[in-house]
Protein backbone atom coordinates (compact mmCIF):
# COMPACT_ATOMS: atom_id res chain seq x y z
CA UNK A 1 0.00 0.00 0.00
CA UNK A 2 1.31 3.45 -0.89
CA UNK A 3 1.95 5.71 2.07
CA UNK A 4 -0.38 8.71 2.13
CA UNK A 5 1.50 12.00 1.99
CA UNK A 6 1.41 14.01 5.18
CA UNK A 7 0.17 17.60 5.05
CA UNK A 8 -0.38 20.18 7.79
CA UNK A 9 -3.73 21.97 7.76
CA UNK A 10 -3.27 25.47 6.30
CA UNK A 11 -4.28 27.02 9.64
CA UNK A 12 -1.16 25.62 11.31
CA UNK A 13 1.43 26.29 8.60
CA UNK A 14 3.87 28.78 10.19
CA UNK A 15 5.70 31.58 8.45
CA UNK A 16 9.02 30.30 9.84
CA UNK A 17 10.15 27.01 11.35
CA UNK A 18 10.32 28.24 14.93
CA UNK A 19 7.50 26.37 16.69
CA UNK A 20 8.77 23.32 18.68
CA UNK A 21 5.57 21.32 18.09
CA UNK A 22 5.84 21.87 14.33
CA UNK A 23 9.47 20.77 14.44
CA UNK A 24 8.40 17.53 16.12
CA UNK A 25 5.74 16.76 13.52
CA UNK A 26 8.12 17.38 10.63
CA UNK A 27 10.86 15.33 12.26
CA UNK A 28 8.61 12.32 12.78
CA UNK A 29 6.97 12.33 9.33
CA UNK A 30 9.51 13.69 6.90
CA UNK A 31 13.00 12.94 8.21
CA UNK A 32 13.43 9.99 5.81
CA UNK A 33 11.66 11.67 2.91
CA UNK A 34 13.17 15.17 2.94
CA UNK A 35 16.82 15.38 4.07
CA UNK A 36 17.00 19.01 2.86
CA UNK A 37 14.22 19.94 5.29
CA UNK A 38 16.05 18.28 8.20
CA UNK A 39 19.20 20.22 7.31
CA UNK A 40 17.21 23.46 7.39
CA UNK A 41 15.71 22.56 10.76
CA UNK A 42 19.14 21.82 12.23
CA UNK A 43 20.42 25.15 10.92
CA UNK A 44 17.41 27.00 12.38
CA UNK A 45 17.84 25.33 15.79
CA UNK A 46 21.55 26.13 15.75
CA UNK A 47 20.80 29.82 15.10
CA UNK A 48 18.31 29.85 17.98
CA UNK A 49 20.85 28.34 20.36
CA UNK A 50 23.47 30.85 19.20
CA UNK A 51 21.09 33.77 19.82
CA UNK A 52 20.19 32.40 23.26
CA UNK A 53 23.86 32.17 24.23
CA UNK A 54 24.42 35.75 23.05
CA UNK A 55 21.54 37.01 25.19
CA UNK A 56 22.85 35.14 28.24
CA UNK A 57 26.30 36.66 27.77
CA UNK A 58 24.74 40.14 27.66
CA UNK A 59 23.41 39.65 31.19
CA UNK A 60 26.80 38.67 32.65
CA UNK A 61 27.54 42.35 33.13
CA UNK A 62 31.08 42.53 34.43
CA UNK A 63 32.84 39.64 32.65
CA UNK A 64 32.04 41.25 29.31
CA UNK A 65 34.29 44.19 30.05
CA UNK A 66 37.83 43.38 29.01
CA UNK A 67 39.37 46.64 30.17
CA UNK A 68 38.83 49.31 32.77
CA UNK A 69 38.28 51.84 30.01
CA UNK A 70 35.42 49.81 28.53
CA UNK A 71 34.05 49.23 32.01
CA UNK A 72 33.78 52.94 32.71
CA UNK A 73 32.18 53.53 29.32
CA UNK A 74 29.56 50.80 29.67
CA UNK A 75 28.72 50.61 33.34
CA UNK A 76 26.57 53.07 35.16
CA UNK A 77 24.69 51.90 38.19
CA UNK A 78 23.34 48.50 37.04
CA UNK A 79 19.82 47.38 37.80
CA UNK A 80 19.95 45.91 41.30
CA UNK A 81 17.89 42.89 40.31
CA UNK A 82 20.71 41.63 38.08
CA UNK A 83 23.38 41.69 40.80
CA UNK A 84 24.04 39.72 43.96
CA UNK A 85 25.93 39.87 47.26
CA UNK A 86 25.24 43.52 48.04
CA UNK A 87 26.69 45.04 51.21
CA UNK A 88 28.09 48.35 52.44
CA UNK A 89 31.66 49.32 53.19
CA UNK A 90 33.74 52.44 53.87
CA UNK A 91 35.91 53.98 51.17
CA UNK A 92 38.37 56.87 51.56
CA UNK A 93 40.28 58.87 48.95
CA UNK A 94 42.95 61.13 50.41
CA UNK A 95 46.22 62.78 49.51
CA UNK A 96 48.33 65.93 49.58
CA UNK A 97 47.23 68.58 47.10
CA UNK A 98 50.50 68.34 45.18
CA UNK A 99 50.75 64.59 45.60
CA UNK A 100 48.86 61.48 44.48
CA UNK A 101 45.62 60.01 45.75
CA UNK A 102 45.45 56.99 48.04
CA UNK A 103 42.42 54.71 48.13
CA UNK A 104 41.51 52.62 51.17
CA UNK A 105 38.60 50.24 51.65
CA UNK A 106 37.44 49.20 55.12
CA UNK A 107 34.60 47.08 56.41
CA UNK A 108 34.24 49.65 59.20
CA UNK A 109 35.90 53.04 59.89
CA UNK A 110 37.48 51.61 63.03
CA UNK A 111 39.07 48.63 61.25
CA UNK A 112 42.46 48.34 59.58
CA UNK A 113 41.97 48.84 55.81
CA UNK A 114 41.47 45.63 53.83
CA UNK A 115 42.69 47.31 50.64
CA UNK A 116 45.20 50.16 50.27
CA UNK A 117 46.65 51.51 47.03
CA UNK A 118 48.24 54.75 45.83
CA UNK A 119 46.59 55.64 42.54
CA UNK A 120 48.49 57.24 39.63
CA UNK A 121 46.08 60.20 39.89
CA UNK A 122 47.10 63.57 41.32
CA UNK A 123 44.89 65.00 44.04
CA UNK A 124 44.27 68.23 42.13
CA UNK A 125 43.16 66.18 39.11
CA UNK A 126 40.70 64.21 41.23
CA UNK A 127 39.28 67.44 42.68
CA UNK A 128 38.67 68.77 39.15
CA UNK A 129 36.92 65.54 38.15
CA UNK A 130 34.79 65.65 41.30
CA UNK A 131 33.69 69.17 40.36
CA UNK A 132 32.04 67.75 37.23
CA UNK A 133 29.72 65.70 39.44
CA UNK A 134 30.65 62.29 38.02
CA UNK A 135 33.77 60.26 38.82
CA UNK A 136 34.27 56.64 37.80
CA UNK A 137 37.54 55.01 38.78
CA UNK A 138 38.29 51.59 37.33
CA UNK A 139 41.05 49.21 38.37
CA UNK A 140 41.82 46.26 36.14
CA UNK A 141 44.06 43.35 37.04
CA UNK A 142 45.53 41.84 33.90
CA UNK A 143 45.95 38.46 35.59
CA UNK A 144 44.14 35.87 33.48
CA UNK A 145 43.81 33.06 36.01
CA UNK A 146 44.21 33.34 39.76
CA UNK A 147 43.12 31.60 42.93
CA UNK A 148 43.35 34.88 44.86
CA UNK A 149 40.36 36.93 45.83
CA UNK A 150 39.91 39.85 43.47
CA UNK A 151 41.09 42.56 45.88
CA UNK A 152 44.15 40.49 46.77
CA UNK A 153 45.67 41.07 43.32
CA UNK A 154 48.75 43.32 43.39
CA UNK A 155 49.18 45.07 40.02
CA UNK A 156 46.37 47.22 38.66
CA UNK A 157 45.84 49.34 35.56
CA UNK A 158 43.95 52.46 36.66
CA UNK A 159 41.41 54.47 34.66
CA UNK A 160 39.62 57.69 35.64
CA UNK A 161 36.51 58.65 33.70
CA UNK A 162 37.62 56.54 30.78
CA UNK A 163 41.21 57.79 30.60
CA UNK A 164 44.08 55.50 31.51
CA UNK A 165 46.11 57.04 34.33
CA UNK A 166 48.80 54.37 34.68
CA UNK A 167 49.58 51.40 36.90
CA UNK A 168 49.58 50.92 40.67
CA UNK A 169 50.64 48.22 43.11
CA UNK A 170 48.47 47.39 46.11
CA UNK A 171 50.26 47.92 49.40
CA UNK A 172 50.98 44.82 51.45
CA UNK A 173 51.16 46.93 54.61
CA UNK A 174 49.63 50.25 55.59
CA UNK A 175 52.21 53.06 55.83
CA UNK A 176 52.56 55.43 58.79
CA UNK A 177 50.98 58.31 56.88
CA UNK A 178 48.01 56.13 55.93
CA UNK A 179 47.59 54.95 59.52
CA UNK A 180 47.74 58.61 60.59
CA UNK A 181 44.80 59.40 58.30
CA UNK A 182 42.83 56.33 59.41
CA UNK A 183 43.31 57.34 63.06
CA UNK A 184 42.13 60.92 62.41
CA UNK A 185 39.06 59.62 60.58
CA UNK A 186 38.30 56.85 63.06
CA UNK A 187 35.01 58.45 64.08
CA UNK A 188 34.03 59.75 60.63
CA UNK A 189 31.60 57.72 58.52
CA UNK A 190 31.33 60.20 55.64
CA UNK A 191 32.55 63.65 54.76
CA UNK A 192 35.23 65.68 53.01
CA UNK A 193 37.75 68.27 54.12
CA UNK A 194 41.32 69.00 55.21
CA UNK A 195 43.29 67.03 57.81
CA UNK A 196 46.28 68.04 59.95
CA UNK A 197 49.55 66.89 58.34
CA UNK A 198 51.85 64.54 60.28
CA UNK A 199 54.59 67.18 60.10
CA UNK A 200 54.90 70.85 59.13
CA UNK A 201 57.65 69.97 56.60
CA UNK A 202 55.31 67.74 54.59
CA UNK A 203 52.62 70.43 54.67
CA UNK A 204 55.01 73.01 53.17
CA UNK A 205 56.27 70.62 50.48
CA UNK A 206 53.06 68.90 49.37
CA UNK A 207 50.27 71.22 50.44
CA UNK A 208 47.20 70.42 52.49
CA UNK A 209 46.15 66.86 53.24
CA UNK A 210 42.61 66.46 51.90
CA UNK A 211 40.17 63.57 52.10
CA UNK A 212 36.83 62.31 50.81
CA UNK A 213 35.16 59.52 52.78
CA UNK A 214 31.83 57.83 52.22
CA UNK A 215 29.78 54.73 52.63
CA UNK A 216 29.76 52.59 49.50
CA UNK A 217 27.33 49.99 48.27
CA UNK A 218 29.47 47.00 47.38
CA UNK A 219 28.15 44.82 44.57
CA UNK A 220 29.82 41.55 43.60
CA UNK A 221 29.15 40.65 39.98
CA UNK A 222 31.37 37.55 39.94
CA UNK A 223 34.66 36.34 41.39
CA UNK A 224 36.35 38.57 38.80
CA UNK A 225 34.31 41.75 39.21
CA UNK A 226 33.20 44.04 42.01
CA UNK A 227 31.80 47.56 42.08
CA UNK A 228 31.52 50.20 44.81
CA UNK A 229 28.91 52.98 44.54
CA UNK A 230 29.12 55.91 46.95
CA UNK A 231 25.91 56.48 48.92
CA UNK A 232 24.97 60.14 49.34
CA UNK A 233 23.10 61.07 52.55
CA UNK A 234 19.33 61.15 52.17
CA UNK A 235 18.00 64.42 50.88
CA UNK A 236 21.35 65.69 49.62
CA UNK A 237 22.84 65.86 46.16
CA UNK A 238 26.53 65.35 45.63
CA UNK A 239 29.04 64.00 43.14
CA UNK A 240 28.44 60.47 41.89
CA UNK A 241 31.52 58.41 42.69
CA UNK A 242 31.90 54.79 41.59
CA UNK A 243 34.89 52.46 41.84
CA UNK A 244 35.11 49.29 39.72
CA UNK A 245 37.44 46.31 40.06
CA UNK A 246 37.77 43.71 37.31
CA UNK A 247 40.15 40.87 36.59
CA UNK A 248 41.22 40.07 33.01
CA UNK A 249 39.16 37.38 31.27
Amino acid sequence: MLQQPFFLPPLFVPNSLNTPSIHLIFAEKDHMENPALMSLLRQTNGEKRSKAKTILRMFKLFPLLSSGCKMVALLGRPHKGLLTNKSTTTGTLFGYRRGKVCLTIQDDPKCIPAFVIELPIHTNTLHKEMATGLVRIALESETKTSKKKLLEEYVWAVYCNGHKAGYSIRRKQTSEDELHVMQLLRGVSMGAGVLPCPSEKESLMDGELTYIRGRFEKVVGSKDSEAFYMINPDGTSGPELSIFFVRGQ
